[in-house]
């Protein structure tokens, strides 16, 4: 049996400036559409992917800005935080971690495997796939981490 991920219900404030920013980054916008006053939903879906985010009124009960350590995969790290600061995305420097036991927050937090582990400056030292990484939040605080994958791991 296959399982694919299909929609993640991401929680936020407001719907009109999360809708903005979603579309400013360059996901697609799928659906926009009013119920009633209780219910709107809003579905976007990011450049190249299969799964979308989904948020509006009466969707989730979870707190705005609470998702963390959403991963966005580029195969140019560089390429790709070009793009977002031309859409005028804040966006944090290209960075990696020493032994790849980085796990990433939006927000500029980093939570590690082992004690110890720092965020290093740039790109990894060999362009390694999976090895380069940078951050971005949306308005309520939600993080993304986008991740440099050249070649994948086998079975993957």
């Amino acid at each position: 049996m296959k399982l694919k991920l299909e929609m993640i219900v991401m929680p936020v404030s407001d719907i009109d400036r999360a809708k903005a920013f979603y579309e400013k980054v360059g996901f697609r916008l799928d659906v926009d559409y009013t119920a009633n006053e209780e219910f709107r939903i809003v579905h976007l879906t990011p450049p190249g992917s299969e799964c979308s985010i989904i948020f509006g009124e009466g969707m989730t009960p979870l707190a705005p800005g609470s998702f963390q350590g959403l991963y966005l995969i580029v195969s140019d790290i560089e390429e790709a935080r070009a793009d977002l600061v031309g859409r005028g995305i804040e966006v944090s420097e290209i960075f990696h971690d020493a032994d790849n036991l980085f796990h990433g927050h939006g927000n500029g937090d980093v939570t590690h495997q082992a004690p110890g582990q720092a965020r290093l400056a740039g790109l990894h030292p060999e362009r390694a796939s999976y090895g380069s990484f940078l951050t971005f939040s949306d308005p309520d605080g939600n993080g993304w981490v986008l991740q440099e994958i050249t070649q994948r791991q086998p079975g993957r």
